[in-house]
Order: structure tokens, then C-alpha cells, then sequence
């Protein structure tokens, strides 16, 4: 049985943790409140850009633009976001597993992906098992912008343009509440099955053409998807680490109260066994 000395200090290491874990669930639940309300805020702007480009794509002939025309497969990219750090439950392991499961799905090789990572997570894992990774953003502020998804965004579009790869998916954890999340799997190239967001369809008039616009606005709405997936993720990262650092506080506070109850126990026993001593030496002096 432990000793009263470390039945107390592990009370005390523990009452620590559940501060340090306490902590961490109200900036995390700072942070989500945030993020969500970026990611909603984004929602109508996707929408918009998706009802252009859909009756800008309907109104052009086939095979106008490359970005919207399939082609035979023989190398696929996967862009995966999950975060650089864990203290997030399944949160990272939970997209990795949709990204691998789906490779198994499409009898993909690590020889016919490339993989662009974003998150340290999701970078070190897939080095360590042998997939070519091509592009990586390490280290994106809790808040993100564009201009922080930019660089890894344009070059996933411009491999797609220059056929380094025929098609690319995309893994990310949509937000769905405080407690609830899923991973998400979205094809982001080639754009095959756009449709407008609303019902009611606008009629644009384009100048100088269709294709013209296409070719600018084509990579911005791909951009823009990865951008969004961003958001998304980000909501659902800070979410994850509010509700694991919420059961850590709880199961801290239930092993203080296990260790409570023992040293009481503990230290009862302590002092029968010292009354008991008393007794016994002054009914040996009778």
C-alpha cells in the first residue's frame, strides 16, 4: 500500500493537471467559437462562387477547360488537413484512417499518390510510411487566412493543370457541433458534378467569353474548396481539443476523489495504529 507521503503527492500532481487540462478546455472552447463563426461566414461566399462557376460551366462546351474534364487515372493526390499537434482525441487519426481506408477503396499504391499534407500530423505519418509527400503547410495559426492555405492551394490546382496528376481528393473533419464531428471526403479535381447551391438559377452575361472567365475563375473555386475544408477543419480541430481536454479535467477530478477517499483511509489506519501502539505500551507499564 502507498504511503501517505505518496498517496499526497500524487493528489496534489493530479489537482495540477486538472488545472493545466481546465485551462486548456476554455481556450480551446474560445477558439471553436471563432472558428465556427469563420466558417459559417464563408459558407455564403462558397455559395455564390459555386452558382457562377456552375452557369458559367453549363453555358460553355465540353472540354472547354481541363479542370473540368475527367481523364484516365494514373496517379491520384490526396490532400489531407488534420492539425500539428494532438491533445485532440481521434481528431487526427480519425482523417488519416478515412484518407487510408479510401486508398484501399480505390486499390491505390503509395507508386500512383502523392500526398499534400497540412498539418504536422498527417506529414510526419505518411513520410514515415514511405508516400511521396509533395507539398506540406506546417504550423497555420488558429485562425487562418488565405494567404496561410495560398501557396499549398495553388500548387495542388497547378499539378492537376500541368497533368503531374489526374485527379485530387480531399480529407478533412467537418464540423457538425460542439461534440460531433466527421471526416469528410471530397473530390476536389476535376470539377465533373458542379451544380448551383440555390434552386433558383441567376442568367449572367460574360465578358469577353465563358472560357475566358472560366480560366481564372476555375482555379479560385478549387482554391476556395480547400480554403473552406480549412475552416472546417480548424472548427472541428478546436472542438475535438475542447471536449478531450473536458474528459481529462473529469477523469482527473474523479482520480482526486479515488485518492482522497484512499489517503482518509490510509491515514485512519495510521492513527488506530498509533492509539493502538499507546495503549499497548502503557498497559505494558501496569
Amino acid at each position: 500500500m502507498a504511503s501517505l507521503r505518496e498517496v499526497k503527492q500524487r493528489i496534489k500532481s493530479t489537482t495540477s493537471t486538472s488545472k493545466i487540462t481546465n485551462a486548456m478546455q476554455l481556450v480551446s472552447s474560445s477558439k471553436m467559437a471563432r472558428a465556427e463563426a469563420n466558417a459559417k461566414a464563408y459558407v455564403p461566399y462558397m455559395n455564390k462562387i459555386q452558382d457562377v462557376v456552375a452557369a458559367i460551366a453549363a453555358g460553355t462546351p465540353d472540354g472547354s477547360h481541363p479542370m473540368l474534364v475527367s481523364r484516365p487515372v494514373k496517379k491520384t493526390a490526396y490532400l489531407i488537413m488534420a492539425s500539428d499537434r494532438g491533445l485532440a482525441g481521434a481528431y487526427n487519426s480519425n482523417v488519416i484512417r478515412t484518407a487510408l481506408d479510401a486508398m484501399h477503396r480505390h486499390n491505390h499504391t503509395k507508386e500512383n499518390v502523392v500526398i499534400f499534407a497540412v498539418g504536422r500530423v498527417v506529414r510526419d505519418f505518411f513520410s514515415k510510411q514511405g508516400f511521396t509527400v509533395v507539398g506540406e503547410e506546417i504550423g497555420l495559426p488558429d485562425q487562418p487566412s488565405f494567404a496561410d492555405i495560398k501557396q499549398i492551394a495553388r500548387k495542388a490546382v497547378g499539378m492537376f493543370t500541368d497533368g503531374t496528376y489526374d485527379e485530387l481528393y480531399m480529407y478533412y473533419s467537418h464540423f457538425i457541433s460542439a461534440i460531433a464531428n466527421e471526416p469528410t471526403e471530397k473530390k476536389v479535381l476535376p470539377i465533373t458534378d458542379i451544380t448551383p447551391s440555390s434552386a433558383t438559377g441567376a442568367s449572367y452575361e460574360f465578358e469577353p467569353s465563358g472560357e475566358a472567365i472560366l480560366e481564372v475563375l476555375l482555379p479560385q473555386y478549387a482554391e476556395s474548396l480547400i480554403y473552406g475544408a480549412l475552416l472546417d477543419g480548424k472548427a472541428s480541430e478546436h472542438a475535438a481539443r475542447m471536449t478531450a481536454m473536458k474528459s481529462a479535467t473529469d477523469n482527473a477530478h474523479e482520480l482526486i476523489n479515488d485518492l482522497t477517499i484512499l489517503y482518509n483511509r490510509a491515514r485512519q489506519a495510521a492513527i488506530t495504529q498509533e492509539i493502538t501502539e499507546i495503549v499497548g505500551g502503557a498497559a505494558a507499564l501496569e
